[in-house]
């Protein structure tokens, strides 16, 4: 898709050259253009930008698919468990984790922490621990953010959808 959405300027830039050499260079492009020449062209001109109008939101919307990730699709999903902890963690990772940490699962788009997508195995511990040292220890991340039970639920939710 994102080679359509690259290529149709550049088509469109292509159609213009043409009508001016067809028409005989810039000065009888404009005089064709303003005193309607010829009919079949701009039939043809008008084809296209409706065909172009036309098609490439109709190959955006066809390539979306039923795709999870970076999309509502996954954030809307419930998590379930029996003590209701990973709904928590979600909510408290929204509130207090998403400025600065990617997550695909609630489309978190931090900045300044790691993509907790990509760093590889996430266990709770090592999400416990994070919590607690503050990340890896560079004092990038605030040490005991959250605590006690919020952390736990932190830690449940980021292990269990993270990377997946």
């Amino acid at each position: 898709m994102e080679i359509v959405g690259f290529l149709a300027p550049w088509l469109l830039i292509g159609l213009a050259v043409i009508f001016i050499s067809f028409s005989g260079g810039p000065g009888r492009a404009r005089e064709n253009y303003l005193t309607r020449g010829s009919g079949a062209f701009a039939v043809i001109i008008v084809l296209v930008y409706i065909g172009i109008g036309v098609a490439i939101p109709a190959v955006v919307i066809a390539s979306r698919g039923t795709r999870e990730g970076n999309s509502s699709t996954l954030a809307q999903k419930t998590l379930r468990d029996s003590s209701g902890d990973i709904q928590k963690g979600k909510v408290l990772f929204s509130e207090s984790c998403a400025a600065c940490h990617n997550l695909d699962a609630v489309n978190a788009r931090g900045v300044t922490g790691p993509d907790l997508d990509k760093i590889g195995k996430v266990t709770p511990g090592r999400i416990l621990s994070a919590i607690k040292i503050g990340g890896t220890g560079q004092k990038r991340m605030p040490a005991n953010l959250l605590q006690g039970t919020n952390a736990k639920a932190v830690a449940d939710f980021v292990s269990a959808t993270a990377g997946k």
